[in-house]
């Protein structure tokens, strides 16, 4: 039971990260992305946490 609900959130994080990279211009493609520099990583990081800080503004 816990490796499926392990499964379930890797996936959404997974959907939530490829939404964000999105939204800031950064293209990712599934799998190994060690070609990014430590700027667009970083810039995804940064949408991924300001996302959630309003998700929870909105609670």
């Amino acid at each position: 039971m816990k490796g499926e609900f392990t499964q379930k959130g890797r996936e959404a994080m997974d959907r939530f990260k490829m939404e964000s990279a999105s939204e800031v211009g950064v293209s990712l493609k599934q799998g190994y992305n060690g070609d990014l520099t430590a700027r667009e990583a970083g810039s995804i990081g940064g949408q991924m946490v300001k996302k959630m800080i309003d998700s929870y503004k909105l609670q």
